[in-house]
């Protein structure tokens, strides 16, 4: 057997293991946060940031077969954390609000249904969260307006949580 066909054999087999990983991480963690009762948003985000950490780890294994030398690699390493370190700064990147939207859902005490006031300078925000998206927040206000804050505008602001989602009764 020739190197070329061990090589694609190797890529199949860590391909079939990747999926494989999906379908078992899947079940796994949605199991999981349910018992933890994380919402259904939660959970399609979470498989999805584990599932691209599989993916990263399948693509390295995958590069490593076919020969792609370490300096190589250190180089798009290097290169993706220099792109995530000016996402940490930028304040108007599509990476921030990335950035800004993963501390919201990991760190952040919001959670989808709570009412919230965002304080501002010269007017004050209420009403209830709505969505947590990749990029915005949406909020409906009492007057049922629908607002949209970019993610790391979110994060500068000061935000008072009214009453949480548990204590009002709403459901997500």
């Amino acid at each position: 057997m020739d190197i070329q066909t061990v090589r694609i054999i190797q890529t199949l087999i860590v391909l079939l293991l990747l999926i494989a990983a999906h379908l078992f991480t899947k079940n796994v963690v949605k199991s999981f946060l349910k018992k933890f009762k994380f919402t259904a948003q939660r959970r399609k985000l979470t498989i999805r940031i584990i599932n691209l950490l599989l993916s990263i780890v399948a693509l390295v294994f995958i590069s490593a077969i076919w020969g792609v030398r370490q300096s190589q690699m250190a180089v798009f390493i290097s290169s993706v954390m220099a792109v995530l370190g000016i996402a940490f700064v930028a304040q108007w990147s599509l990476l921030s609000n990335i950035t800004a939207g993963l501390i919201l859902f990991f760190n952040h005490p919001l959670k989808i249904g709570d009412h919230i006031k965002v304080i501002e300078k010269d007017f004050v925000i209420e009403g209830t969260i709505n969505d947590i998206t990749f990029f915005f927040v949406h909020i409906k206000t009492v007057n049922r307006e629908k607002i949209s804050i970019a993610n790391n505008i979110f994060l500068q602001k000061n935000i008072s949580i009214v009453l949480h989602k548990e204590e009002h009764g709403i459901q997500p």
